[in-house]
């Protein structure tokens, strides 16, 4: 078997040109089959019973305990180590491979191991001990900078110097295609004597990508730069709902709180760190230049690509932003060894997003905020409607993939409908 990354494996089993789960991918997942919580994994439009794989001996050289394969989550078999996941994605790739014969011959094993994505539900993939949300795209931060303060000081003084980030709500992240009521609190506007409560009238999402933790450190270790790799097992996409009418009265001066804390989504396919090294590029050159912890080697961001869709009651879908993850000025590795340079320990399962993710053009910012540039030019969608901000019942779709050798590389999507307030 090749190395799982070469462009010239192919499967036995038929995969669409424009599918996310090639065989180079091999991502992994938690389904719920059978009324059993179970690991999966995906290639074309097929999902890969993971669990009933081992059950059948397929797995047997792994030596993976099968509790960890029926779980509700992917944290104890990614705390087995990159030597265990790597080995096991490169197994079912191997079975999948056109060359294997192995289930390939097998009809009662396929039916059993192979089920149709789309009539499975996908959960959460991995229980969240914590969460934080950065603020590294450079181009995200200068807009917002320049709407709300000098335009010719949009960056605030730290910004080039430490990748700014605060600690998120953990509790009310979601699977992709949950749905959530539009959040209430305090507003004051610019005309407002005293703030009221209500429901907010400038619900938003964020365009990000999240980094999932593979391996803890103790209190008082740090990761540097050149060894983060080893504690990323993959990434996800991440809409982080903001309500920025809220978020404009409450966020002096700890920052978000409610504005926040009400929901963000995630995509239900973790896609491994190894998957994307394909897909590694150029960063910024940072100046002026960072200090030594950090500083790295190599290319560190990864080219994906990036769309957002607004889609009406009528699932009718509207492409709004097309941006790029290659985009962020702070990359993951320089991301977590600034997180655990004061020794903060960090756990199997930690969520690290992105921040909101903006290219130069105007088609490529990543929040409504930005894109009708603080509702003063307010889109339309194919129905004829406009936007200015998220309307009740309107769901908004994201989506990922990395392509290159015609080898593509994707997360699937993720989605979440607004609902009225309650």
């Amino acid at each position: 078997m090749n190395n799982v990354n070469d462009p010239s494996n192919k499967s036995w089993i038929t995969i669409n040109p424009d599918s996310d789960f090639s065989i180079q991918n091999i991502p992994f997942g938690i389904a719920f089959v059978n009324d059993e919580y179970k690991v999966v994994s995906a290639i074309g439009d097929r999902l890969i019973d993971v669990s009933s794989l081992n059950k059948l001996g397929y797995l047997k050289s792994i030596e993976i305990p099968q509790n960890t394969l029926e779980n509700k989550f992917l944290n104890d078999l990614i705390a087995l180590g990159k030597s265990k996941t790597n080995a096991l994605r490169e197994r079912i790739a191997s079975l999948m491979n056109v060359s294997n014969v192995e289930l390939q011959n097998n009809d009662l094993h396929k039916n059993t191991v192979l089920l149709e994505i789309k009539k499975v539900q996908m959960c959460l993939p991995v229980r969240i001990e914590n969460y934080t949300d950065f603020y590294s795209s450079i181009e995200h931060a200068t807009n917002v900078g320049t709407m709300f303060r000098d335009p010719a000081n949009a960056l605030l003084p730290n910004w080039k110097h430490i990748p700014i980030g605060y600690h998120g709500r953990a509790s009310s992240i979601i699977v992709s295609g949950t749905n959530f009521h539009r959040p209430k609190g305090q507003t004051k506007g610019p005309n407002d004597e005293i703030p009221k409560f209500g429901a907010t009238q400038q619900l938003d999402f964020e365009l990000e990508m999240g980094f999932i933790v593979g391996k803890e450190t103790n209190l008082g270790d740090s990761v540097t730069t050149d060894k983060a790799d080893e504690y990323i097992f993959g990434m996800v996409v991440f809409n982080d709902w903001s309500a920025r009418d809220i978020q404009s009265w409450e966020y002096v001066p700890l920052g978000p709180f409610l504005a926040k804390n009400f929901a963000s989504s995630v995509s239900p396919w973790v896609v491994t760190l190894e998957a994307l090294e394909p897909f590694r590029t150029e960063g910024y050159v940072q100046e002026p230049k960072v200090l030594p912890y950090l500083e790295y080697k190599g290319n560190n961001n990864i080219d994906i690509n990036l769309q957002v869709f607004i889609q009406d009651e009528k699932q009718d879908e509207t492409l709004v932003s097309t941006s790029n993850y290659k985009y962020m000025y702070w990359n993951m590795n320089q991301q977590l060894a600034h997180h655990t340079v004061n020794g903060c320990n960090i756990k199997v399962g930690d969520l690290y997003a992105s921040g909101t993710i903006s290219g130069k053009s105007e088609d490529s910012y990543g929040s409504m905020l930005e894109l009708t540039w603080r509702g003063t030019k307010p889109l339309k969608l194919n129905n004829g409607t406009e936007r200015k901000f998220i309307n009740d019942n309107d769901t908004v779709v994201m989506r990922g993939y990395c392509e290159k050798n015609g080898v593509r590389v994707g997360f699937g999507e993720v989605k979440g409908k607004v609902l009225a307030a309650n």
